[in-house]
């Protein structure tokens, strides 16, 4: 499994018609030439302006790693089965983020950079008990769904976790704003019609799509990108870039394909046979 959702469901909202995306080379790009180095400085900038040049650093970045990725490459077609394998990632990356967060409020508040601390201190709160909605879902599906998580853990979803952990562990932990953002941002690109898709492929008596409509732009996220712009946008230049750059590094994990196979739904199913409910 490339991503534990999809490109062609997450990089929608990033590959506008007009794409001043003319390099792969994000980082180098962006070592020379500064956030702040349009006619007016960033001291004249209104507040709102802030924010609006500090989304478009960020949602630039995304789609520079989807420009980087483009891979003709597509996942198998959503089915049942495999989304229940989509579930066990959602849960692997849910359940590592409160106590990550956590670990990183702490090097912050360390370092007495007092808005990133108490940013992360929040980010830890409000994703706290999301793993759970993961583990009621695969219940819904009819399997133990602790023996599920167990059994099962995407590639993608270990290389997102590798990458959080490394960013946290740093010695500056800023990198997982970057890496927060971009999960959050592509999150509010599924809406309405991609949540009643998965429903369409489930018996209607059960309910497996609650932590998909918590991380969907018809839940929490589209508030917490707002939020974590506005503190990203006060934030030195110089920070944002990192910040920027942390972005492009995640969103090409979430864009990449798998080195070799997308699993099966064979593949899959041999491991949840045992795992039914009785």
């Amino acid at each position: 499994m490339g991503n534990y959702f999809l490109i062609d469901t997450e990089s929608a909202c990033f590959v506008p018609d007009e794409t001043a995306i003319k390099t792969a080379n994000y980082t180098q790009r962006h070592r020379r030439t500064s956030v702040g180095s349009s006619d007016r400085t960033a001291s004249n900038m209104s507040h709102a302006e802030r924010m609006a040049e500090t989304q478009k650093l960020l949602d630039r970045a995304i789609a520079d790693a989807w420009y980087t990725v483009k891979s003709d490459r597509r996942p198998p077609k959503l089915t049942r089965t495999r989304w229940v394998w989509r579930l066990t990632g959602l849960y692997h990356l849910c359940h590592s983020t409160t106590r990550l967060m956590e670990e990183a409020a702490q090097g912050f508040a360390s370092a007495n950079r007092k808005s990133l601390a108490q940013w992360a201190t929040e980010k830890a709160r409000e994703e706290a008990g999301h793993d759970q909605l993961a583990l009621l879902d695969i219940r819904s599906m009819g399997y133990k769904a602790e023996a599920v998580v167990e059994a099962l853990v995407p590639p993608a979803a270990k290389a997102l976790m590798d990458c959080f952990t490394r960013s946290v562990r740093d010695s500056d932990p800023i990198d997982c704003v970057g890496y927060s953002y971009t999960g959050e941002r592509l999150a509010i690109c599924r809406g309405v019609e991609y949540i009643q898709m998965v429903e369409s492929l489930l018996p209607p008596d059960i309910n497996a799509t609650r932590c998909l409509r918590v991380h969907s732009a018809v839940g929490s996220d589209v508030e917490h990108v707002e939020e974590t712009i506005e503190m990203i946008a006060e934030l030195s230049d110089d920070e944002r870039v990192r910040v920027a750059r942390a972005c492009y590094k995640a969103a090409l994990l979430r864009f990449s394909p798998p080195k070799e196979h997308y699993i099966s739904d064979e593949e899959i199913q041999n491991v949840l046979k045992p795992l039914v409910l009785t």
